[in-house]
């Protein structure tokens, strides 16, 4: 008389380890040509469509990096776009002080990101670089070097501006840190 198997799926706790199932998981694949990473990451197939691409993160990475929320739309229609969205993401603006976050990674406000091109910067510079440029920029266009040259003095508020914007985040950043 054979001797009954029971299965180890019975009760509470579970005996059996977890995912040790033999089904074949699916698994979709990024949707750019040739690779065979995991397509984690959806994107718009066109504006306004709710068909998605589904790229691994280096694809959607590269996918979205000219990617212009603010294009075809003049200035005013810009700045009014921009102004709802500060108003409708007001919170999450609120809860910043919860992040993970450093520079260079996303965590740049806009202001901060004008700033860094008027000092000709990546988006990942640090302050120290910051400080740097802005020195040297400011050694060229200060009104004592360029007494009575309304273009230089212009030229050097606007640096200043971004210096203050950029040193403002920078002081944010170690306080909260």
């Amino acid at each position: 008389m054979p001797k009954a198997h029971r299965s180890l799926d019975w009760g509470f706790p579970r005996w059996r380890s977890y995912d040790s199932s033999r089904e074949a998981a699916t698994v979709r694949l990024c949707d750019r040509h040739g690779c065979e990473e995991k397509g984690e990451c959806p994107a718009p197939k066109a504006p306004n469509s709710p068909e998605r691409w589904m790229f691994c993160q280096k694809h959607a990475a590269e996918y979205n990096q000219k990617w212009d929320y603010f294009e075809g739309l003049d200035k005013a229609e810009k700045e009014q776009r921009a102004r709802a969205e500060r108003s409708e993401n007001a919170g999450y603006a609120e809860a910043q002080h919860y992040g993970w976050s450093g520079s260079g990674d996303g965590s740049r406000s806009a202001d901060e990101m004008r700033a860094l091109e008027i000092l000709e910067l990546e988006a990942d510079a640090d302050f120290v670089a910051v400080k740097k440029a802005f020195r040297m920029k400011a050694k060229v266009v200060h009104p004592d070097v360029k007494p009575g040259d309304d273009a230089a003095a212009a030229e050097f508020r606007k640096l200043s501006v971004a210096y203050d914007v950029l040193k403002a985040a920078e002081e944010r950043r170690e306080w909260k840190g």
